[in-house]
């Protein structure tokens, strides 16, 4: 399915709405405008949300749709972009990562992909292959998702992806020895918040695993005429699961083979 979004009819209003919200620190206490109803048009507020933005995109999120949802759109997956600013690299020590204390957070662990050549912009189709041919490595990472919008995940993806995939930043770890080799089952992860496990999985739960993320991600931003460069960063989906976190919240995930990665949520600066 293509999702070409430049010649769609838009709704600037909602990109609007959410940019500032989230530049302030805010919340947002119902959708602010007509819910999308098509790919088409969720994307289209995230395009022009994206164009708001004053920092670049160096990394992507990819994340999982399932059931009616799946059958309906005809995917299993959705993306949302990472800013620069939202970008942290683990090095040993506690993370405080701000989120909305109002609205929506979770910590997510997942495999990391990260591009090892520029895509050139006339490429719009790409196979599993093309995608294992662009990997430079795969990480450890950790996605932080928060939205000011409280009920982000209660109104189905639609309304997940206008609002950046519910994305809020990017923690990359180590990169996963001999990940070439390795079988998915190999690959556990676990999530732990506040001394408690709440998740421990292999990341086999997405159809096609990880290389289809990376595949469908870099189709998915292509064809939205998005620039993919040497180094940018695919998030490819949560293996244990989203995990709702609170401000406050101390998280210490793990993945085999990688120095843990730990992270707490701090509440979003406010501004006028």
């Amino acid at each position: 399915m293509t999702i070409a979004t430049r010649n769609s009819a838009r709704n600037p209003a909602i990109a609007e709405h959410f940019v500032r919200a989230r530049l302030a620190g805010g919340v947002v206490h119902q959708y602010p405008g007509d819910i999308p109803q098509s790919l088409r048009e969720a994307y289209a507020i995230q395009d022009d949300a994206i164009a708001l933005w004053p920092t670049p995109v160096v990394g992507w999120k990819v994340g999982g749709i399932g059931g009616a949802w799946a059958e309906r759109l005809q995917t299993t997956r959705l993306v949302g972009p990472v800013f620069a600013e939202h970008l942290w690299h683990d090095a040993g020590t506690e993370i405080d990562v701000p989120v909305f204390g109002q609205g929506f957070a979770a910590f997510e662990g997942e495999i990391t992909a990260v591009l090892g050549a520029d895509i050139p912009d006339e490429k719009t189709e790409f196979t599993a292959q093309d995608a294992l041919d662009v990997i430079a490595s795969l990480h450890f990472g950790v996605e932080i998702a928060s939205s000011p919008f409280p009920e982000i995940n209660e109104h189905g993806p639609l309304v997940t992806i206008s609002d950046f995939g519910n994305n809020k930043g990017l923690i990359l770890g180590e990169e996963i020895p001999d990940w070439r080799d390795l079988s998915l089952e190999d690959w556990v992860f676990e999530t732990m918040i506040n001394g408690q496990s709440v998740g421990k999985s292999a990341p086999t739960g997405m159809p096609g695993g990880p290389v289809e993320s990376v595949r469908y991600a870099l189709q998915n931003i292509a064809q939205r005429g998005h620039e993919l460069t040497a180094g940018t960063l695919i998030l490819t989906g949560a293996v244990t699961g989203v995990h709702q976190g609170s401000v406050g919240d101390h998280a210490r995930l793990t993945c085999a083979g990688t120095s843990p990665i730990r992270c707490a949520l701090v509440e979003q600066p406010h501004e006028p």
